[in-house]
């Protein structure tokens, strides 16, 4: 995996505060290969919160409050949450194929 400990607190604490402290969060795609360089960080995050308006205001708040803790950075954000009617295949992916931080 291609991120530091502090930038791994940063994205815990960061999706804790946004979407609950009850939601998780998994790196997936090139970052997760240490082989790998550059790439933009995605994450994909998992939150109990059910009302849709909500986690819409949740994601850009999640996302400037990340970026003032990293610094500017490329970072791409797939929410799943319970109400979902249809969830697409990256989000299985993702999931599969990713690191939960």
């Amino acid at each position: 995996m291609r991120l530091t400990p502090q930038q791994q607190t940063a994205i815990r604490t960061t999706v804790a505060e946004t979407f609950g402290y009850d939601a998780n969060v998994w790196l997936f795609g090139s970052r997760v290969d240490a082989h790998k360089r550059g790439g933009d960080i995605d994450l994909l995050i998992k939150t109990k919160e059910s009302d849709v308006t909500a986690i819409v205001s949740a994601e850009p708040a999640f996302l400037t409050k990340l970026q003032m803790k990293l610094g500017e950075q490329k970072i791409d954000v797939l929410v799943d949450y319970p109400t979902r009617k249809y969830t697409p295949p990256i989000f299985t992916i993702a999931k599969q194929t990713g690191i939960q931080l």
